[in-house]
């Protein structure tokens, strides 16, 4: 693994509204250069920039028209190389977006494989024999595009009817449908060849890997992704012969899965099984005041993923992203903090998505962008200062790529800076901690120290180079006693909430210590 990795935090920018530099209302590549000290002196060491190639953006670049060339509203392939040689001289790393499950149905590779007359682009997606003929029953083909083409056959789609499956093989083929290939069969593996050339392509330009999306869902018909674990592995040993630094970030949501598939993180994500939606997005989420979250399920996953792993891989807790609705709507600044103070306490790479950092809004009632649909809200410009269009853009309010939140609701970066008590703060001020502290660090040993159904406080300890840290938690409103012992001579280097200001914990009659309401403290133990 990259040893960059083991104190990394990555910045998650989403680049349509991060910064626009040239006043057309979207943001682009020199906008995100021009705000790099920020990023950096946040605390972040990496960046993770969503799609960025060539796009019609029917889904906000998920759909790849052309997988070598940087979409022109953005920049140039030129400025993708000088942005990456940037952060580079600043000690930085980059990953790019890398979408291999399918492309735009305006992709070369799809014009050319709707041809009747066989071609190398023929077998490059999932076609099957006859345009009658579907999908219905068929594992992971969420769509079909029909019609309008000299080829008599229809191909699968995945999500959007705009977006033509690329074709990895079946692990499981229909004999009586001889469209299903298998996975070693010449289609399939150009259409691994393709994406190896597109890894090698980037990766020659300066990037430091990828962040892939719907890693787990390539082989069709594949229950146990078994045969898609295999695949990984094949991209994993052609980086690990050609470029063995280079970075794979798995969004896959299944890290006993992904980490055994090669990659050297996978994101908890906001579906599948790891309940990472109890923490923060629930009615009730765990680190709400109101005290009524549970986050034992969570936990019991997570300890099972952990251990499945043998801590080889790093599981990676999201502050969100750019298909979740952002933490805004549920927790408000002082409940932020503390969320803040788990992120970025636990083992794994941090991955902070851009404005969370502020508390930025989500936006409601907006309509769909770019197939955001009710994602649209947490896709807004950045909020940076308190001139026109919150400092985003100088084009008219009616060009912005996306509409920014009413002006009374909209906290913005230079007003957190100067609000020692902002969010902003607290997250810069955590961020340091973690990287003073071996032990907070990503490949820091993990143990929980107290949790049951429905209980505050959450006490873990981590431990490395010879440092253990005890990390004590309490969302709720209320007071509450903690059952694991705190040494008397167990220094609190850091605290949040109600226990700012304070070196220790009161004690109750039978010694238990007293964790004060919508707190956090991280204490050093000898």
């Amino acid at each position: 693994m990259s040893k960059w990795l083991s104190d990394a935090i990555f910045y998650e920018i989403y680049p349509q509204s991060f910064c626009d530099s040239n006043g057309d209302g979207i943001g682009d590549l020199k906008g995100i250069l021009s705000k790099l000290d920020y990023i950096q002196n946040l605390g972040c060491n990496a960046v993770w920039l969503n799609p960025c190639f060539d796009s019609p953006f029917v889904d906000a670049g998920y759909d790849v028209r052309d997988y070598f060339r940087i979409a022109p509203r953005y920049g140039t392939n030129e400025d993708l190389k000088t942005l990456a040689a940037e952060l580079h001289r600043r000690g930085m790393h980059l990953l790019l977006d890398l979408v291999p499950g399918h492309t735009s149905d305006e992709c070369r590779w799809f014009q050319e494989s709707q041809r009747a007359a066989k071609n190398e682009y023929t077998d490059r997606y999932v076609w099957t024999d006859s345009v009658w003929d579907s999908f219905e029953g068929v594992g992971q083909i969420m769509g079909v595009i029909r019609g309008g083409t000299e080829r008599n056959g229809a191909c699968a789609a995945n999500f959007f009817n705009a977006q033509p499956a690329l074709n990895y093989g079946f692990a499981q083929p229909d004999p009586t449908k001889p469209w299903q290939q298998a996975v070693d069969a010449p289609g399939p593996m150009a259409t691994r060849a393709a994406i190896r050339d597109v890894m090698r392509f980037w990766l020659g330009l300066g990037v430091d890997g990828f962040r892939v999306d719907m890693a787990g869902s390539l082989v069709k018909s594949d229950p146990e992704q078994r045969e898609t674990i295999r695949l990984w592995q094949d991209f994993r040993a052609f980086l690990d012969r050609e470029y063995p630094e280079a970075v794979l970030v798995s969004e896959w949501g299944q890290p006993d899965r992904s980490l055994l598939a090669g990659f050297h993180m996978d994101f908890l994500l906001h579906f599948g099984p790891s309940h990472y939606l109890d923490l923060f997005r629930v009615e009730h989420p765990y680190f709400s005041r109101e005290g009524k979250g549970d986050c034992r399920t969570f936990f019991d996953i997570y300890l099972h993923n952990r251990e499945l792993t043998g801590g080889k891989g790093l599981i990676c807790i999201p502050s969100g992203n750019h298909d979740m609705i952002r933490l805004s709507p549920k927790l408000d600044d002082e409940e932020l903090k503390i969320v803040f103070a788990f992120l970025y306490s636990m083992p794994g790479v941090p991955f902070l998505y851009y404005g969370d950092e502020i508390g930025e809004r989500y936006v409601e009632g907006l309509a769909s962008v770019e197939g955001g649909y009710e994602r649209t809200g947490s896709r807004s410009p950045m909020a940076w200062d308190r001139t026109t269009n919150a400092g985003f853009s100088s084009a008219p309010k009616e060009d912005l790529y996306i509409a920014q939140g009413p002006s009374a609701d909209r906290v913005n970066v230079e007003t957190e800076a100067a609000d020692p008590d902002s969010v902003l703060n607290a997250v810069k001020e955590v961020i340091r901690v973690r990287k003073d502290h071996p032990a907070l660090k990503n490949d820091g040993d993990f143990a929980l120290r107290e949790l049951s159904d429905h209980s505050y406080p959450l006490v873990y300890e981590r431990s490395a180079e010879g440092e253990r840290v005890l990390v004590v938690l309490n969302p709720s409103g209320s007071e509450v006693p903690m059952e694991t012992a705190l040494p008397e001579d167990a220094v609190c280097f850091y605290a949040q909430g109600g226990m700012r200001g304070q070196s220790g914990y009161r004690r109750d009659a039978s010694g238990r210590c007293l964790v004060p309401a919508g707190s956090a403290a991280f204490f050093a133990l000898s």
